[in-house]
């Protein structure tokens, strides 16, 4: 399927809230766009932008009412340990999308942006992933205390 193609299927996804999906497309479009050896346009950029921030959106959310949930469980009970598992589950997952992106952006991205504008977004972006990331390593050294 060509880029355009994938970008078309993409909208489909952010319309029916399937971020999941159009994360994998636009994934899939960045590397259509090294292969060609071209950089991604604005839309395709935001496309991926959209994707990738509701995907970890979603798991900073969750992990937030865990931890939350966690705070207000009682210590060394069943219910705190099972809190516990599925918090980690859930900062797994969130690292993992996280360090996608960020080797998205070094590895494919930012070295084929040619226009500053797209330099400037890919750096926010890994700022904003970075971020991410320190909230949940935070997170983990303060309970390591």
């Amino acid at each position: 399927m060509d880029r355009g193609a994938l970008t078309v299927r993409a909208k489909l996804a952010e319309q029916a809230e399937r971020y999941e999906d159009m994360a994998k497309i636009m994934k899939e479009v960045t590397i259509k766009a090294k292969e060609s050896n071209s950089e991604l346009t604005p839309d395709e950029r935001n496309f991926l932008s959209v994707a990738y921030k509701n995907v970890v959106g979603a798991r900073r959310s969750s992990w937030r009412v865990i931890g939350s949930i966690e705070s207000k469980t009682d210590t060394g009970s069943k219910k705190e340990k099972i809190t516990v598992d599925f918090k980690e589950k859930i900062e797994e997952e969130l690292t993992t999308i996280c360090n996608d992106v960020l080797e998205l952006i070094a590895n494919v991205l930012y070295p084929m942006a040619k226009q500053s504008e797209s330099k400037v977004f890919y750096l926010k972006m890994k700022g904003d992933y970075y971020r991410y990331l320190s909230e949940v390593a935070k997170e983990r050294s303060a309970e390591g205390q």
